[in-house]
């Protein structure tokens, strides 16, 4: 998790020596900070999601119902998402260095015990310890970067650190199908955690020793006053909500496609259904173009194509042709990552103080979302089949669409009463208000931008915030 102030700067005086430069691109040290941080985001992802394509094969071998097996995704989000405030506290006292790197051993050693659980009870017990120790990796990582990296790198930086976090989450996916198949779920896990143990070697042995780091005091009232004034405001709610309902959907339909696409009319192996979150590919390139989709639509009309994208996915997967599911899982995948890109900017966009805070909270939506959508979505599965899994995505989405239109509404509704109020003050001036073709509703009778809704941009240029 950010930062917000980055690291802490002291006045240099003649008795004090100038603090070492921050890592560079083209220097040995920034790339063992490339390299260590990738490792940990390979490690991160691989063992969060570890259970997710062996669920099929964990309600066969242990005679548990697709609800109950899903526990062991969920429980593992949820725990996550408890405790990543907790833990970016810590290190913020004690480092960020120290926080991953105790984070990333504690979940390995876990993750080693996972194959040898005797029953589901101890399996999901084992998980949520592994979601605690998790979250010591994205509390702390992001912000490591921000105070060790020289400030026009950090971007490359924190993006491979994505990319090992996508690169994880799809490879720990593929891995586990593969090795179940060929010598059951418990093997598949025990690969996992031995991938996982040669990442967190990587990255003890590359990541350099932390030089801008000043440690902080616990302060646990100013931290509660920080997420208080957060969840105080109404946009930072509404984002949050947008976050939490589009992981709803993507977590509900990719821990129960195993199940889907493992009975009639497929009937594919664990191998081939792991293999199918290649596809998280296409949300990786989803994201990456988020921007430019941003400047063509604005954040609003980028957040109703990301919707309809989403939806029109999940309507495919009704069909019982392969090709339309995989098709159908393409979109879903695309639009998700297309409207978490926008939320989770808009975040940081939009808190003025406490941005470390106010993305943790944006972490801890996200993760929730996620949970909620294995469980709710696992319920839904067995209660009605596999249409349960889509209307539980579509009300999910319906929420997202009903957010958003209340936004441009009152983005409308401002544009026109600050048009009002300046053709009253201003009678010889012209006063133009008109909703932009990109989605942004542009009004500016004073030439400043409108902050209510989505505050426009005449352009549809992606300045705009949810409101």
């Amino acid at each position: 998790m950010p930062s917000d102030t980055g690291a802490l700067t002291h006045p240099v005086s003649a008795r004090t020596p100038p603090a070492p430069d921050k890592h560079a691109p083209g220097e040995a040290g920034y790339r063992r900070v490339l390299l260590a941080l990738f490792a940990a985001g390979v490690a991160t992802f691989t063992l969060l999601f570890s259970t997710q394509a062996l669920l099929p094969a964990l309600s066969a071998d242990l005679g548990v119902s697709p609800g109950a097996a899903s526990w062991t995704v969920s429980a593992t989000t949820a725990a996550l998402a408890l405790a990543v405030l907790p833990l970016s506290a810590v290190s913020e006292r004690f480092g960020r260095q120290k926080t991953m790197a105790w984070s990333l051993t504690a979940a390995v050693l876990l993750g080693l015990a996972l194959p040898f659980a005797p029953d589901l009870g101890s399996l999901i017990a084992l998980r949520t310890l592994q979601g605690v120790a998790i979250a010591g990796i994205p509390a702390s990582a992001i912000a490591f970067i921000a105070e060790e990296v020289r400030a026009r790198a950090v971007i490359g930086a924190v993006g491979l650190f994505v990319a090992g976090n996508s690169i994880g989450g799809m490879a720990g996916r593929i891995l586990t199908g593969w090795t179940a198949d060929a010598w059951g779920w418990r093997a598949a896990l025990a690969t996992v955690a031995v991938l996982s143990l040669l990442c967190a070697v990587a990255f003890r042995v590359l990541l350099p020793r932390a030089r801008h780091f000043t440690a902080a005091p616990l302060a646990p009232r100013a931290l509660a006053r920080t997420v208080r004034g957060h969840l105080s405001d109404g946009l930072m709610r509404r984002l949050y909500t947008i976050g939490l309902l589009f992981m709803t959907v993507f977590g509900s339909v990719y821990t129960m496609i195993g199940y889907r696409l493992a009975g009639e009319p497929f009937g594919l192996s664990a191998g081939l259904i792991g293999s199918v979150f290649v596809i998280y590919l296409v949300g990786t390139g989803c994201s990456a173009a988020a921007g430019r989709l941003v400047a063509r639509l604005g954040r609003r009309g980028t957040l109703y194509a990301a919707a309809g994208t989403t939806a029109a996915g999940l309507l495919l997967t009704i069909g019982d042709s392969l090709a339309a599911v995989l098709t159908g899982l393409v979109l879903l995948t695309a639009g998700f990552f297309a409207g978490h890109a926008v939320a989770s900017a808009s975040v940081s966009h939009a808190a003025k103080t406490g941005k470390a805070q106010a993305s943790a909270l944006y972490q801890v939506a996200y993760y929730t979302g996620n949970s909620a959508g294995a469980t709710a979505g696992a319920l839904a599965f067995h209660a009605v089949g596999w249409s349960g899994v889509v209307v539980l995505g579509l009300t999910a989405l319906t929420g997202v669409t009903g957010i958003t239109i209340r936004a441009t509404l009152l983005a409308t509704a401002a544009t026109r009463s600050a048009a009002h109020d300046g053709a009253r003050n201003h009678p010889r001036a012209t006063v133009r208000a008109q909703p932009s073709a990109h989605g942004p509703v542009s009004g500016e009778p004073t030439g400043q931008p409108i902050r209510a809704g989505l505050t426009g941009t005449a352009g549809g240029t992606g300045g705009e915030t949810i409101r």
